[in-house]
């Protein structure tokens, strides 16, 4: 995919949401490889600043950053639209330390870079693509990167309450972004308003920006935008803050109760491990590198030892501990052990600890990508999962349950497509089903 800017500028005027100064902002243009850099045309010298990770300094209810003199507050929501249209290359000058709150949501930016017409260009665009999982945990909260093709986004919000405990699954493209969480507003507990103020915090707040919750009702000038508008604003920060990497990212993160503090936490384990990378000499990956190894005939079941030797996973995110057995060429039994050493139950949930639907069906993926390596049936080719169908949550899974997944491959078409039928059982109860659509890949053939 190419780099992208604007064909013209483009500017916006509002108020600032915690400083309550009159802001106004400017994207223009710029050539490839020239990056995100915000310009502050207020400041003797407008020094520019270069949105990463190493620059945070305060994450108060907002992503701040700051080079010098130069500060920034809030730069999540301008972030998350660059990185959500999908624009490389823009200058961004501002006269104030933060940008317009707008209406609190990425909408008012999203329609900014519209108006100022996305443009390819000649040079290619540099993914960070993760090869190993992340897993960092703060208090309740807690944020799993997993390696992943794509930008897919699983979120749980929840208060301390329980009242408005809200769950949303994405794949973050244009449009899904455009459409499903531009518009999503930024939220505040009314008990914390007053906290808020004396920090300083919060000066230029209103209604018009923002929705308040207290108790069990929602206060602002419109109905929500979303049933679920919420996690959805949680997913639009998450994908500003992880831009402080410095380029775009693939990786399926699955958060729990995200914020600020901890989305900074991910995307510094993350600019950490892109240092290291740009350190080591590149070598070309041979196909020994990347082809899984595949299952003899002849094995009637396999121990973690054997399936560790056939899949990437690795800790925190390897869903299946054993293969009990194989039934004919095309139908595998397997078993999850569910335990209280799970780390996703710090935050899913403290009080009564729950398997997340999401990695249930992780665990019926792996399953069937095990299948598919039995014998010669894929010729080679590494299965990538590619989506669910028919997906049903039926029970909950605790800790000390055993999840035994029974995976059938009931497709494989042109030796490029695949679909599988699997279910999760506890206690011979189904608790999840889905129908799972793999591509065969050809290995070595990509990053």
């Amino acid at each position: 995919m190419k780099q992208r800017t604007l064909a013209r500028e483009v500017s916006v005027q509002g108020s600032a949401l915690h400083t309550g100064e009159t802001v106004t902002m400017t994207m223009k243009p710029a050539p490839a490889d020239h990056g995100i850099v915000f310009k502050r045309v207020d400041l003797p010298g407008s020094p520019e600043l270069r949105p990463r990770v190493d620059q945070v300094t305060d994450l108060v209810r907002a992503t701040t950053i700051q080079v010098g003199h130069a500060k920034l507050h809030t730069v999540e929501h301008v972030l998350s639209a660059l990185h959500g249209c999908g624009i490389d290359n823009v200058l961004i000058e501002i006269n104030a330390s933060e940008p317009p709150i707008m209406d609190g949501s990425a909408r008012p930016f999203v329609n900014m870079i519209l108006q100022g017409e996305p443009v390819e260009q000649d040079k290619d665009r540099e993914y960070f693509t993760l090869d190993a999982p992340i897993s960092v945990t703060r208090g309740n909260s807690s944020i799993i990167a997993l390696p992943a093709d794509e930008l897919k986004i699983s979120c749980t919000s929840a208060d301390d309450r329980g009242i408005h405990t809200q769950h949303l699954s994405l794949v973050i493209d244009h449009d899904a972004y455009m459409t499903q969480i531009a518009a999503a507003r930024t939220f505040t507990i009314y008990e914390e308003i007053e906290e808020l103020l004396k920090l300083g915090k919060i000066k230029g707040g209103s209604l018009d920006c923002a929705v308040v919750i207290k108790g069990d009702k929602i206060i602002s000038k419109e109905p929500l935008r979303f049933k679920d508008e919420f996690v959805r604003h949680k997913i639009l920060d998450i994908i500003g803050d992880v831009l402080l990497l410095g380029m775009p990212l693939k990786a399926h993160i699955v958060a729990t109760r995200p914020g600020h503090a901890i989305n900074a936490e991910l995307t510094r384990a993350l600019y950490e491990k892109l240092l290291e990378r740009k350190k080591k000499p590149a070598r070309k990956k041979a196909v020994s590198d990347s082809a899984p190894t595949q299952l003899r005939p002849d094995e009637a079941s396999l121990d973690i030892m054997r399936i560790l030797s056939m899949v990437p996973h690795r800790y925190p995110f390897l869903m299946v501990d054993r293969v009990i057995e194989f039934i004919g060429d095309n139908e595998l039994v397997a078993i999850k052990n569910v335990t209280i050493n799970e780390p996703y139950f710090q935050g899913h949930y403290p009080e009564a600890p729950v398997m997340p639907g999401v990695l249930q069906l992780e665990a019926m993926a792996q399953a069937s990508g095990i299948l598919l390596l039995r014998g010669t049936s894929v010729d080679g080719r590494t299965p990538f999962f590619m989506s669910a169908d028919k997906l049903k949550f039926r029970r909950p899974v605790r800790p000390g349950d055993q999840l035994v997944i029974n995976a059938k491959l009931t497709k494989v078409r042109a030796n490029k497509i695949a679909i599988a039928e699997a279910t999760c059982t506890v206690g011979g109860n189904v608790v999840s089903s889905a129908e799972l659509m793999f591509t065969l890949a050809d290995a070595g053939g990509g990053e």
